[in-house]
């Protein structure tokens, strides 16, 4: 059996040493529902609400059906062995090297870049207060982002606890931001009480032009933007490592995740739509604060938008505790610089932290120059990091099912349904939506155009590793037969 002979139980074993098993179920539970409710939802749904209309709706299901069918795949190799490497250590077992190599580092990209977006919304956000707070006005939008990427690194070179407590209560509000939300505007739907003299309802979607008021394919092609709105919901593999009992709290998590996003993201969306004109949503503000701003409460929209601020704040801790032990399982396997591997008495991994910060300082210079396309720029990018890491997920359990079929390994209980058909149709989709995004001219073009630089990059970046993972893998007594390093 592959993962036995290529002595990947030594790998693995070797990733989780060191973690404290910190965080809680309920905590594993709030990450689980709301990491993945964050920035792409909060900000960039007002953008895509403009250019889609209300077909954004069904693009938001549609992702959100196969945003389900990668995390069933996720759930099926975490009952198999839950691990803090999460998919880069599946990569490695299944796949090899290689694979773990090119998934690791796209999937840091994916989460430096979310956190370029991050900080560049946290500074988008702070922009709407300088009506409000006039000393405010002579801060450039650079020095907001570049105070909440400082504050949040403070916060995540603290425990796993201190981390799963606090992405607990940001998640609590983020919840009840959204179920607020759907409570007020169900209010208003429902009695037809104006908004801003507009009365919502269904008319709202037929007499702007229907569900497709620019046509089919502004619909297409903002689908790597509703992508990005999803992204994170696989970041409760990593968490696997640092959890007690993996095995009976990481399905019961997944099973609740996926109806409570389909009905916040979709839900929300068609709300949205119903409430007010799509052509009253504008890009890089939030539709939320849009619609509390305009139903006449005194301070709605203030309120509304430091519960996206959180949010945007949440993503952003997510992102440096996601890259920091994803950065740390492949500097223990050779993928990454030693340095990487690194930790401090509480057990966090503080050099891969600390490196995508630095990254992250980009973004900051990204907002002095462009501060009007920074957002856009960073989720396009942060978008094919996300396809990859996906399809790498529905790539190992497509695998895991191969080998099972051979009886070379046991399938779990917990399984991705309609396994291998879902599976090969979800790689369809993954693909098709890269394409679309080439069409999204210019910025989805230049970062479809931006893989002529990234292979490249990756491919070097591998020839430079591989004496270090042989040299790892030989004291770790693993067959090199099994590590593909050609």
């Amino acid at each position: 059996m592959r993962q036995q002979d290529s002595g990947v139980g030594t790998v693995l074993a070797n990733e989780d040493a060191g973690y404290h098993k910190g965080l809680k179920p309920r905590q594993i539970q709030m990450i689980a529902i709301g990491g993945a409710i964050g920035t792409g939802l909060f900000l960039g749904a007002g953008g895509r609400l403009n250019t889609a209309g209300p077909s954004l709706v069904l693009v938001y299901a549609l992702c959100g059906f196969f945003a389900f069918l990668v995390l069933r795949a996720l759930g099926e190799l975490i009952m198999h062995r839950p691990t803090s490497g999460s998919f880069v250590s599946y990569a490695r077992e299944f796949y090899g090297e290689k694979m773990a190599f090119a998934a690791g580092w796209m999937y840091w990209l994916n989460w430096a870049m979310t956190s370029v977006a991050d900080v560049t919304a946290v500074a988008l956000y702070m922009n709407f207060f300088k009506a409000y707070v006039p000393w405010l006005a002579g801060i450039d939008q650079w020095m907001f982002a570049l105070g909440a990427l400082i504050l949040v690194l403070a916060m995540n070179m603290l425990s796993v606890k201190v981390f799963g407590e606090m992405e607990f209560w940001f998640s609590v509000v983020k919840v009840l931001a959204l179920v607020t939300f759907l409570a007020v505007g169900i209010w208003f739907v429902v009695t037809g009480t104006p908004i801003d003299g507009h009365v919502p309802g269904f008319a709202t979607i037929t007499e702007f032009g229907g569900f497709f008021p620019n046509g089919v394919l502004p619909a297409l092609i903002v689908m790597q933007g509703v992508v990005f709105a999803y992204a994170s919901i696989e970041l409760i593999g990593t968490t696997a490592g640092e959890t007690e009992d993996p095995r009976k709290v990481m399905p019961r998590a997944i099973r609740t995740v996926v109806l409570r996003l389909i009905v916040f993201y979709v839900g929300s969306v068609l709300l949205l739509s119903l409430l007010l004109p799509h052509t009253a949503y504008v890009s890089g503000q939030s539709p939320f604060v849009t619609f509390f701003g305009r139903i006449g409460v005194q301070g709605a929209d203030v309120i509304m938008n430091l519960v996206v601020l959180t949010a945007v704040i949440s993503s952003l801790n997510a992102g440096l505790y996601s890259t920091g032990r994803i950065l740390h399982s492949m500097a223990v396997s050779g993928s990454a610089p030693a340095a990487l591997a690194r930790m401090n008495r509480a057990g966090v991994p503080y050099g891969g932290i600390a490196v995508t910060a630095a990254v992250t300082v980009l973004g900051v210079a990204l907002n002095a120059v462009v501060p009007a396309a920074a957002f856009e720029i960073a989720l396009n990018v942060a978008a094919l990091g996300i396809i990859t890491a996906w399809g790498t997920i529905v790539l190992c359990q497509l695998k895991l099912w191969h080998l099972s079929r051979k009886g070379a390994i046991a399938r779990p209980e917990f399984r991705m349904f309609g396994a291998p058909a879902t599976g090969v149709l979800t790689l369809g989709f993954l693909a098709a939506v890269v394409v679309l995004m080439a069409f999204d001219y210019p910025i989805g073009t230049y970062t479809v155009a931006s893989l002529v630089v990234i292979i490249p990059a990756l491919v070097a970046g591998w020839f430079v590793m591989r004496g270090r993972i042989a040299r790892i893998a030989a004291e770790q007594g693993r067959d090199r037969d099994h590590l593909d390093l050609s």
